[in-house]
């Protein structure tokens, strides 16, 4: 599918979530069963005996060393699924959550508290109930907020308009109340191994055009989005026994840090703590303003691309700055006194 082809699609798509309609599956409706009774099939691969999947507690406060009197701590909440809750890995400091708090305090120079609320098997629609922990605690509102979701609703048949309803939902509530949001869009899940033709080729079909359509919902609703397609792609499809966790589904603690290499950027650049050098727009990176549905098709075909609110309209409606952020290294995660046990989830 071409990039004009998918941004008109997920146009489509975000134009249905938010004028409330309804459609089948990504896939259509032929495919979609096809669809669903391979993935229950990779899924029994994964889960083996079927006990439900432990995943570490890494809730805590990182970048101890930057504590000093009147130096507030920043506050990491992540909310998801089983990819924004680590599942896959067996050390807290493993998971993308530990790892953005670790590289965020080194950025910022300052200590940072994380909490997950991220739930393995969760679809979009369970955004709602995580969101009304995060803002029902009554601490602080979190500074930002990383979500990372979506996989689980191709594989389950949720429809993409109902998806992105529930996504943008999400942001405008989290945005209103005065955290701001970066979501790691939908992965490509034609790389997962348990899983054969043709569902390889519709899964990646079906997730980069969730992940086009998640942007425009994102986006509309003053978030920012990190195109995680590429990352759980290409790269881990050349190196999967390096990349990929023991189950050949979750990512292994080096895919992990990749993606969170690919975030990390992006969460400074939203809390205004990457080099404003690098805010402006750099044409050898391709970079620059473009409609929003043009650069939310662009974003889902290459790993670690941004997609951020610029101009409010344009003759062809809103518009959007498409950033391709240099990576930088993620500190190694100190270690966290947390609670025993670990989250668990179908």
């Amino acid at each position: 599918m071409t990039s004009m082809s998918r941004a008109r699609v997920a146009r489509r798509i975000a134009a249905g979530a938010a004028y409330g309609g309804g459609g089948i599956g990504l896939a259509g409706a032929a495919v979609a069963g096809l669809l669903l009774a391979e993935a229950q099939l990779a899924r029994r691969h994964v889960n083996g005996n079927g006990s439900p999947p432990r995943v570490p507690q890494a809730d805590g406060l990182y970048g101890r060393n930057f504590t000093a009197p009147g130096v507030e701590a920043l506050r990491l909440t992540l909310l998801g699924d089983s990819t924004a809750a680590g599942q896959g890995v067996h050390r807290s400091g493993q998971t993308p959550g530990a790892l953005l708090a670790s590289g965020l305090a080194a950025v910022a120079e300052r200590p940072v508290k994380l909490r997950n609320v991220a739930l393995p098997g969760a679809q979009s629609d369970d955004l709602d109930r995580q969101v009304g922990l995060v803002l029902g605690n009554t601490g602080r509102v979190p500074d930002v907020c990383v979500i990372m979701i979506g996989a689980n609703d191709v594989t389950r048949r949720m429809p993409p308009t109902r998806s992105v309803r529930h996504l943008a939902a999400a942001v405008r509530r989290l945005r209103t109340a005065g955290a701001e949001v970066v979501v790691g869009t939908c992965p490509d899940l034609g790389t997962i191994e348990p899983v054969g033709q043709p569902l390889r080729w519709l899964a990646r079909r079906a997730s980069r055009q969730l992940a086009a359509a998640q942007t425009i919902g994102v986006v509309e609703q003053g978030g920012r989005t990190v195109s995680l397609g590429d990352l759980l792609g290409p790269e881990f499809e050349a190196n999967p026994r390096e990349l990929f966790g023991p189950d050949h589904y979750h990512p292994s603690a080096e895919g992990y840090a990749t993606a969170a290499m690919a975030v990390l950027p992006t969460v400074c650049a939203a809390l205004g703590l990457w080099p404003a050098e690098e805010e402006r727009p750099d044409a050898s990176r391709r970079e620059g303003f473009l409609p929003v549905a043009r650069a939310a098709a662009e974003a889902a075909s290459e790993a670690g691309t941004e997609v951020t609110a610029a101009m409010p309209t344009g003759p062809r409606g809103p518009w959007a700055l498409l950033k391709r952020r240099r990576r930088r290294r993620v500190a190694e995660p100190e270690t966290v006194t947390a609670s025993p046990g670990g989250r668990s989830g179908c």
